[in-house]
Formats: structure tokens, sequence, C-alpha cells
């Protein structure tokens, strides 16, 4: 039985927190500079030139690369072989103060939705466990914007939905967003589980590597299909037209019930942050 002390894993996610805000994701820049030589549009052209400066500056500078800072999504793979000397819950949320008060992070979390009153710290995270082998612990920091964030829908499709009525939904999901998001967006896809799970997998599917299909051949043709089709919505870069909307999208599937087939939509923008650790 391996031994790790709480005040570790606070020190990581406060770290965490911070190396996401201003880092995005390995390839994310070029990625973004990919789309910018295949985009038809010259103001979009423009435009995706102008992000990647930003980019280019909040690196330099050492600033966030978006204003919101999100709201602090975290993934905790835990080893079955691992015990956690304290408090696992208590140690990710100081983690997620000390992360975003000392590191000058926008506060942006209200302690009851009806109650707006903002908790001062950017706690609590939305915390996912699951229980794996091993005698390490994995995290994973999401920081989630809310700009793309309410653009997200979820329908309970019946068993009976073709791969044309799931890959239309996501493509009217994308379309009635319009510039919301901030396009170039990333889209995260949940297709089965229930109605939660689903969400959760959408959400899981945005912190997949941009360079890494989906390992079924099924599915990870299914995503260059529907990537395909949100680029020919013309939404474009901010909402200003063109062909690139969408720079990739991700599919997590699970097993689900006979009469049902659920399918979540989760949003992204052109800076979805996610960063990974292991203790």
């Amino acid at each position: 039985m391996r031994e790790i002390d709480c005040n570790e894993i606070t020190t990581a996610i406060a770290q965490m927190c911070v190396d996401a805000n201003l880092n995005l994701p390995g390839g994310m820049r070029e990625c973004i500079e990919n789309a910018q030589k295949c985009e038809k549009s010259e103001l979009c052209r423009s435009v995706l030139g102008d992000i990647a400066a930003n980019i280019d500056c909040a690196n330099e500078l050492g600033v966030p690369i978006c204003q919101d800072t999100g709201m602090a999504v975290i993934f905790a793979e835990i080893g079955q072989d691992v015990h956690i000397n304290g408090d696992f819950e208590n140690a990710v949320n100081e983690g997620v103060r000390r992360g975003y008060v000392d590191g000058r992070l926008r506060l942006s979390i209200v302690k009851d939705p009806l109650d707006r009153v903002n908790t001062g710290d950017n706690t609590p995270a939305v915390i996912h466990t699951k229980l794996v082998g091993g005698d390490k612990i994995r995290l994973t920091v999401a920081p989630k914007g809310f700009g793309s964030e309410n653009m997200s829908r979820l329908k309970m499709f019946t068993p009976s939905a073709a791969k044309e009525d799931i890959v239309k939904f996501v493509t009217e999901t994308v379309s009635l967003a319009g510039s919301n998001p901030c396009p170039p967006i990333v889209v995260g896809v949940g297709i089965g589980g229930d109605f939660e799970y689903c969400a959760y997998l959408a959400k899981k599917a945005l912190c997949r590597d941009l360079s890494e299909r989906n390992p079924a051949p099924f599915y990870a043709e299914l995503e260059r299909v529907m990537l395909d089709e949100i680029n020919k919505t013309g939404i474009g870069s901010q909402g200003f037209g063109g062909t690139v909307t969408a720079l990739y999208v991700n599919i997590e599937q699970a097993p689900t019930h006979i009469a049902g087939l659920p399918v979540a939509v989760n949003m992204g923008c052109h800076v979805t942050r996610h960063v990974s650790v292991e203790l």
C-alpha cells in the first residue's frame, strides 16, 4: 500500500490550476495555425492569426489565455493500492483555492445558483473520481469557461435513431450556438450511459489529446463525419463566416439501456484547457 499525503495533492492541484490557464495543451496552437492555412475566408484567416498572436502574448506576459479562467473541473483516477492521508475532496478544493487566489485568476463561482454570492476563491470544484488499478493517482484539471459551457445540449434519443440523426443533432447544436462559444471550437460528444453519465462522457471527451482519435474505427470515422458537417455550417472563427468552425470532435461512448440512446454535446472554445499529472 502506497501512502500519499493530502498536502501533495493540494500542491499539485494549485500548480495545475495556474498551468492550465496559462498554457494550452500541446499541439493546440499548431492546430490553430494549420486551420489558418486551410481557411478559405480571408477575414477568418486574419481572425485565426489574431487568436494565435493572443496565445503568444499571454505566454510572453505570463497571464491567462482567456479572462474566463473557468470552473475547476477535476478528473481523478485513484489507484486502489493508494492510501490517502487526509480528506481527498478538501485537499482538492484547497488546491483550487490556492491556485486561483494566489495565482490571481478570476474567481467565478457563486455559492448557490439562485443566491448569486461569489465564494471568493473559485471553490468548490467539480470532482469526478474513479477507482483504478495500481498505486498512483492521476489528476486532470480542466478549467471550464461558461461561454462555451452554456451552449451545450443533451438529448435522450430512442434506439431507433440512426447515425445520421446523431450527426444532425451535434451539427444543430453548433449552429444554434453560433459565435457564442468563441469558435473555432472543440466539440466533446458523449454517446450512451444514462442521463448524467452521458454528460460526463462529453466533458471527458474534451480532455482527450487532440492528436488522438477514438480507438474504435467506427467512432473515429464518426468524429471525422461530425467535424466535416460542423465545418459546413459557415459559422467560422468568432462567427465571421468561413470554413473552419471546429478544430476537432472527440467522442466517448459507453454501454446503455436497451430502451435508450443518450447523446450529449459539450462545447469547448479555442482555449479548451486541461493539464494532467501523475502522483
